[in-house]
């Protein structure tokens, strides 16, 4: 029993002692951070010295910070705060916690004062740091900023890293630079050639550079040019394979875009025979409605999205409806006139806009899931804001199809598309179908116009940038089936994309144009024709 007591009165005793290590390590950690705000200029070297020999993870963005000329002080309390890295100003974030502090303004601040001497120290401390940091993802970042400016004392520092890497993409991105040292500087030509051997898997452009260069070296040995010229060969193949991964991924966020266009068109004029010319002007209330509904939401840009969307839908179908209303109904089976009376729509829809907004354009602000991009490797990378677009115009279509298939008024819309008169006597309200259908093509075209507002300035013709393309769109797909136009805005979209690198944007279009065109010549129905007695 004493024995026991005597081990918990150790134990207890470590403890404290432990706890007032660390309360003593963790004082003197902010006692030197407090220096650092009353420091002069010829004193903080040192102290950033001391503060580095503490290997706080912390003082990565502190030092970052101090680098970028971006570390402030708050007057009142000593408290180090990092303005937005962006524009130097605020919002504040706290190096310590790393919040935002709310209600701070730059009058309440003062700049830590940085000068070139302490900006080279601070660039090779924050490799150091970088490249011990508790994050992979860091390491791996910090051994590719190195690859261009490798020597022998990075190195040796690289290797004595390699040694107790666990992480396999650390070691990998360790493994490339060693290699690429080897290569460039070995004076055994076996190793060399060994080194260029293992660096044929890497997508880095320092190494491509460095293995372009070796290739054409003439005083280079010849078994080394060689190994040089078929590594970098094999990089260039993954390259080109990696650019087509990217026109693809573009072609396909431009028939996303496309998509989303062209869906209420393909609704309206396969339901109800309109040519709705002001079909372009729903996107643009949609992308109108988002930002006023951000103007609404200041401080809260990231939630905005998700109510402007269905905001986006209500105004859009509202406004179909009303059109519908006031001026469709009344020109029911003469399309010529329809045609002409929603050009004349568009062009008072564009005005008003213009009378309320102003002619100039509007910037929406993206949130912040849909900034940045998806980096899969040095050769390609998805944005976040086209990737998110991808996937809810998939949703939209399968929401739409859902509708369309499964409800009864979607039922009542394909009954009046095949067949308005025996439709109207089994005792269907055509009008008030024709109403909703319009309005439901109106409120897809609003939530379109929010998915173009993350992608372009919102503006009065807006709209007008993509009627065309709606309209080959769904000509292409078939009048009326969702299918189709689902097809076809990929089709196109692809298309596009893969020939403008060649023939440029505009010669691009034109192609396009024309092959849809000569396809109309053989099928006149598009891709998926509607089937039954009523579209014989």
């Amino acid at each position: 029993m004493k024995r026991l007591l005597r081990l918990a009165t150790g134990l207890l005793a470590t403890c404290g002692l432990l706890f007032t290590h660390a309360a003593f390590a963790e004082s003197l950690f902010e006692q030197r951070l407090g220096e650092l705000t009353e420091a002069s200029l010829a004193e903080t070297q040192a102290l950033l010295e001391a503060l580095e020999a503490e290997g706080d993870p912390r003082l990565l963005p502190l030092f970052d910070a101090l680098f970028n000329g971006n570390l402030y002080y708050i007057e009142a309390d000593q408290t180090l705060v990092a303005a937005d890295p962006n524009s130097g100003t605020a919002p504040f974030t706290g190096i310590l916690s790393g919040d935002v502090v709310a209600s701070l303004s730059e009058d309440d601040v003062a700049k830590v004062r940085v000068n070139n001497r302490l900006r080279r120290y601070l660039n090779d401390a924050l490799a150091r740091l970088k490249l011990t940091a508790a994050d992979p993802d860091i390491r791996i970042a910090a051994v590719n900023e190195l690859l261009s400016q490798l020597n022998a004392n990075t190195v040796a520092q690289l290797d004595a890293l390699r040694a107790n890497e666990q992480n396999a993409n650390v070691q990998k991105a360790l493994d490339t630079a060693l290699n690429l040292y080897t290569a460039q500087s070995s004076d055994r030509v076996g190793e060399r050639v060994q080194a260029i051997h293992a660096l044929s898997g890497s997508l880095q452009n320092a190494v491509r550079n460095a293995l372009a260069r070796l290739a054409d070296d003439a005083t280079a040995p010849e078994a080394v040019r060689i190994a040089a010229t078929d590594s970098l060969k094999r990089i260039e193949q993954k390259f080109t394979f990696y650019s087509y991964v990217n026109q693809l991924f573009f072609g396909l966020s431009l028939g996303s875009v496309l998509l989303l266009a062209a869906f209420g068109l393909a609704i309206t004029f396969g339901v109800m025979g309109v040519i709705n010319m002001a079909h372009g002007e729903m996107l643009m209330l949609g992308a109108y409605t988002t930002f006023v509904v951000q103007q609404l939401m200041p401080n809260a840009i990231n939630q905005s999205i998700w109510v402007a969307i269905p905001m986006a839908f209500l105004v859009a179908g509202s406004v179909g409806v009303l059109i519908e209303r006031c001026v469709i109904r009344f020109l029911h089976g003469r399309p010529l006139e329809t045609l002409l009376a929603t050009f004349g729509i568009s062009l008072v829809l564009q005005q008003l806009v213009r009378t309320v907004f102003s002619p100039l354009n509007r910037r929406v602000i993206a949130p912040d899931w849909l900034s940045g991009s998806w980096q899969i490797n040095p050769a390609l990378s998805l944005t976040y804001n086209r990737l998110y677009i991808l996937i809810f115009a998939l949703i939209v279509f399968a929401v739409l199809v859902l509708i369309m298939k499964k409800t009864s008024l979607g039922l009542q819309v394909r009954a009046v598309s095949q067949n308005r008169a025996m439709a109207k006597a089994m005792g269907i309200k055509t009008d008030w179908v024709d109403a909703l259908t319009f309005g439901l093509g109106s409120g897809i075209a609003g939530i379109g116009g929010v998915a173009l507002s993350q992608l372009t300035n919102v503006g009065p013709n807006l709209g007008q940038s993509y009627i065309i393309d709606s309209f080959m769109v769904v000509v292409f797909g078939g009048v009326g089936n969702l299918y189709g136009t689902l097809v076809a805005a990929f089709t196109l979209g692809v298309a596009n994309k893969f020939l403008e690198p060649i023939t440029g944007t505009v010669l691009a279009t034109t192609l396009v144009l024309v092959f849809i065109i000569l396809f109309i010549q053989k099928k006149p129905k598009g891709l998926f024709p509607q089937r039954g007695r009523a579209a014989e």
